[in-house]
């Protein structure tokens, strides 16, 4: 068993936070002593650990909450995902440690860089680039208002965009095991269309559009892919049932 003290520091967080987490039914004690003091068993490591791996994808305690509190919740799974996740980081920032290398050889006057190379490993975030490319299927126009909003938004308004991004997605995966028709899917798919507004305000056609086009273009699978092999599937059938109670 673990005191508060003991799994705060293990953990790398206060003893308030703790406290806090206890509060709104984020991670509760096992036990709770004569004393008054809290106590963790070892299961409580990992649920804490659950609770860095989603805050450092950027998602609120209330929707980690609603994650792992899920009777569905698969940690070994969510495990698989939150690897998948690093190991995409790793190899950016891979790319990133060899562009500083060339660089410093190119400065040195070892090497010469083509203009591109300078730029290898720097891309905007993956939710910029579907809204983007999403917008291509449809008209030009599109792609060059939504690259107008994009440079419009101050630098922490666009790390809020992209990381509200990150986390529809990453709940999406989430809640696949209630079923793309599920409240939790569809609320979802709700907030994924509000969000894709920030670029473009697509229409139900165009939802629909997209959603296939996560299956069936190359770019996006691979993209989605890559979080899931199973969200883009999982989208769609989504975006379908979203659209049609729409129309209801």
């Amino acid at each position: 068993m673990y005191t508060v003290k003991q799994l705060a520091q293990l953990a790398g967080v206060s003893n308030r936070t703790l406290r806090y987490y206890d509060e709104v039914g984020l991670l509760k004690p096992s036990s709770t002593g004569s004393n008054g003091y809290r106590y963790y068993a070892g299961e409580a490591l990992i649920i804490m650990q659950q609770i860095l791996f989603y805050r450092e994808m950027g998602l609120s305690l209330d929707n980690i909450k609603a994650i792992i509190t899920d009777p569905e919740f698969d940690v070994p799974a969510a495990l698989k995902s939150h690897r998948e996740a690093l190991q995409r980081q790793v190899q950016r920032l891979n790319c990133l440690l060899h562009t500083v290398d060339h660089t410093i050889n190119h400065l040195k006057g070892s090497e010469t860089m083509e203009p591109k190379g300078f730029f290898e490993g720097f891309s905007e975030e993956e939710q910029e680039k579907y809204a983007l490319e999403a917008e291509q299927i449809y008209d030009p126009e599109l792609v060059r208002e939504s690259i107008r909003r994009w440079k419009a938004y101050l630098p922490a308004e666009k790390e809020r965009i992209l990381a509200e991004g990150k986390a529809i997605y990453t709940e999406l995966i989430a809640s696949m095991p209630e079923g793309a028709a599920g409240a939790k899917a569809q609320g979802l798919i709700a907030r994924w269309h509000r969000h894709l507004q920030y670029f473009w305000n697509p229409d139900d056609e165009q939802l629909l559009g997209l959603a296939y086009g996560y299956n069936e273009d190359a770019r996006f699978r691979a993209n989605f892919d890559k979080m899931h092999p199973k969200l883009a599937g999982f989208m769609r059938e989504a975006v379908k049932e979203y659209v049609k109670s729409r129309k209801k």
